[in-house]
Order: structure tokens, then C-alpha cells, then sequence
């Protein structure tokens, strides 16, 4: 048992994974990663549709959308496990005047950090997804260098090589209580013991208002349940379309092999650690998917290979990064709804230089700081899906 951590982690999962290896990376090797199950990866990780992309409406988003993408590119060579990249692109269609013209701000602030995104028409949308419906399209945006990758592959590569560096991993291993002294937490409670430590990282996913809660502190992160329906092997649809979002509803399709992944949200449903398959809500991803993509009809469901797994979701579906005001050494790096696979590098980065460097500094994260809900500056994240 390790009594003793610079640093201790709470979460194997991607994100922690990331830090993990990061602080490793810069000879901050005393780290601890705390994972509840027996198995590390096995939560949201390990459940994630594993999309990637540069299409967001929020800067900071696609700053950290940039440099993630650009790390997956040479993660085999970097870190030595496989992201399985596959930059299929993200294809988003718009069905509505308003909310299209509305989108062009969003746009305008992608071209202007350099993302190739491009305008389509909606015949130009239709050359990707063979007899995609277009009777009530009125625009499209398309980036190549979106995709989807492997969430599993890429933390088990970070969480290996972080070992190999000389952080220890500690299994079946919940937090169950923290000791404070002078405005600074000083140990975590383990059912393996107690570990002293000068920070801790609450990455812990779906969990991290929970975890957050058992020290005192409100984190505002709730987990919500979200299902993904797989088709049959469907060849009919290839297998390098773009991962293709019906904005108007929400719904999205994309090729895993030869199957077909489908999902659509239900933003009535409430917060809940539930983790099963809603199929009461399957008739209402039916109706989205076969308006928009009428190929599907001829596709059978797998109910065996669906699944469903959590988003950890904050009031303006940003994540929450960086030190609690009144407890600086205490760290979050949750709260990504949804965006967590897609933005893990970067996080690792940015937590490390907290850490190690006082303040985090390759991407301003002040707009993802914890005390903006206290200040009402909010500025939701708009490309949720």
C-alpha cells in the first residue's frame, strides 16, 4: 500500500489517465491514481461513442479540440499505445433558417482559428451519405479533419506508460474521505488505507460532483444517461462516412466496421448513474433516424452490441478545469459533457501546469474555471450532442 503521493488522482479513466502520464512526463512521478473498479477504463471511457472534432462554438473548445486531435495523430510514437485515429470528419446539417443563420458567428470563429471547416449546400451534404434526406436542408458544415479514435486503446496507452514512469495505479480503490488542514487537503481515505499527498485531481468522471460533495465542496456535475443503438452489419452505408449530426433533432450516425452507431438524447430523462439501455426511447431515435437517413430502414438492430454510458454535464456544458478557490490545492478535471475523450490531452497538459507550473498556460482555461458559476459568466457550449 502507498501511504505517501505528490499527487493523487482520483479516476483511471481518460482523463485521468492523462494527467497521470503528463505530470510523469515532467518528473513528477509520485502519483497516485485512484479507480473504484477492478479494472481501470471500464466507466464512461470505456462507453464513449469516441467522436473527435474541431466544431465547436466555444474558443476555448476548439483550442482544445486542436491540440488533442494533433497529439492523436502521433500518439503511437509519443506515448506507444494506439488511438486508432480515423479522421472521417464531422458532417453537421441544419434544417432551419433561423438556428442556420444564427450558426454563421460559429462559423466565422472556426475559420478564424484555422479550422478547415467548409460550407456545404444541402446537395453538397447529400455526396456524403447515400439518400441522406435533403427536402428540408438549408446548409451544412463539414470538417475533414474530424473523426472518431479509440478511447480505450489511448488510456490504457497513458495510464502504461505513466506506470513505466513510476506512477502506481490502485484498484479497487474508492475515495471514501478527505482530512483538511488550513484550507488544504492533505490526505485521501482509501478502503486500502490512507494516503497523504500535497494535491488531489478530482477526475472522476460521472462521479466528480459526488466526489467533490464527500469533501464539502459543490461541484456542479451531474451524470446522464446516454444510449447507443447498433445496427446489424449494414454495408450499404461505408465505412469512411463522416460521423453526421441532424442538428435539428439531435440525432447522430456513424460507421463502427461494419455496423452502424445511432444516438439521440433525451434531455427529459433525469440525472442518473443508470447505465442501461433505454429501449422505451428507441421508438423516438427510429422516428429522427429514418426521417434524415431513410437507408436505415433496410438495417436490422443488434440489441446485444448496444450500450449506453454516462455524460458528465455541467450547467454550460463546459468542463470544469483547474484549482477550487477555497481549497487550492484540490484540482477538477471534470464536467466535459460529453467531450472528455475528445479533449483528454489537452486536459492532461493543462492540469500538470497547474500543478507544476502554478498556472496553467498552453490554452487560458479562466472561462473553465469552477467560480464562474458564482460570477453568472456563463457561455454555453452550443455543438452538444
Amino acid at each position: 500500500m502507498v501511504h505517501q503521493a505528490q499527487v493523487v488522482i482520483i479516476g483511471a479513466g481518460i482523463i485521468g489517465a492523462s494527467v497521470a502520464y503528463h505530470l510523469a512526463a515532467r518528473g513528477c512521478t509520485e502519483v497516485v491514481v485512484l479507480e473504484k473498479e477492478a479494472v481501470e477504463v471500464t466507466g464512461s471511457t470505456a462507453r464513449s461513442a469516441a467522436g473527435v472534432r474541431h466544431q465547436f462554438s466555444s474558443r476555448t473548445n476548439i483550442l482544445l479540440s486542436q491540440y488533442s486531435i494533433e497529439r492523436y495523430k502521433h500518439f503511437t510514437e509519443e506515448i506507444g499505445g494506439h488511438a486508432e485515429l480515423h479522421q472521417h470528419g464531422y458532417l453537421f446539417l441544419f434544417n432551419d433558417q433561423a438556428a442556420w443563420q444564427a450558426y454563421q458567428a460559429v462559423i466565422e470563429l472556426q475559420l478564424s482559428l484555422n479550422v478547415p471547416v467548409e460550407v456545404l449546400t444541402p446537395e453538397q451534404a447529400a455526396g456524403y451519405i447515400p439518400e441522406l434526406n435533403i427536402s428540408d436542408l438549408v446548409g451544412a458544415t463539414y470538417c475533414a479533419e474530424d473523426g472518431f479514435v479509440d478511447p480505450h486503446g489511448i488510456a490504457m496507452g497513458y495510464l502504461n506508460k505513466a506506470r513505466a514512469l513510476g506512477v502506481k495505479v490502485l484498484r479497487d480503490a474508492p475515495a471514501l474521505g478527505f482530512e483538511f488542514a488550513d484550507d488544504q487537503v492533505v490526505a485521501v481515505q482509501t478502503p486500502q488505507g490512507t494516503i497523504r499527498c500535497n494535491y488531489v485531481v478530482n477526475a472522476a468522471g460521472p462521479y466528480a460532483g459526488e466526489v467533490g460533495k464527500t469533501a464539502g465542496f459543490e461541484i456542479p456535475i451531474k451524470p446522464y444517461r446516454r444510449c447507443i443503438y447498433v445496427s446489424d452489419p449494414f454495408p450499404a452505408l461505408p465505412k469512411d462516412i463522416p460521423l453526421t449530426i441532424d442538428v435539428g433533432t439531435g440525432a447522430y450516425i456513424r460507421k463502427e466496421q461494419d455496423t452502424v452507431l445511432m444516438g439521440l438524447s433525451n434531455h427529459n430523462e433525469p440525472s442518473s448513474h443508470d447505465t442501461t439501455v433505454d429501449w422505451d426511447w428507441l421508438d423516438t431515435v427510429l422516428e429522427a433516424m429514418l426521417n434524415r437517413f431513410p437507408i436505415l430502414e433496410r438495417a436490422g438492430l443488434s440489441e446485444r452490441q448496444s450500450w449506453a454510458g454516462s455524460y458528465e454535464i455541467t450547467p454550460d456544458h463546459l468542463p470544469i478545469l483547474g484549482r477550487m478557490p477555497n481549497c487550492p490545492n484540490w484540482l477538477n478535471a471534470a464536467g466535459f459533457s460529453g467531450h472528455g475523450v475528445m479533449h483528454a490531452p489537452a486536459t492532461g497538459l493543462l492540469i500538470a501546469e497547474e500543478i507544476l507550473d502554478g498556472r496553467a498556460h498552453s490554452i487560458a482555461i479562466d472561462e473553465l474555471r469552477i467560480e464562474r458559476f458564482a460570477a453568472g459568466e456563463l457561455h454555453a457550449e452550443r455543438n452538444v450532442i
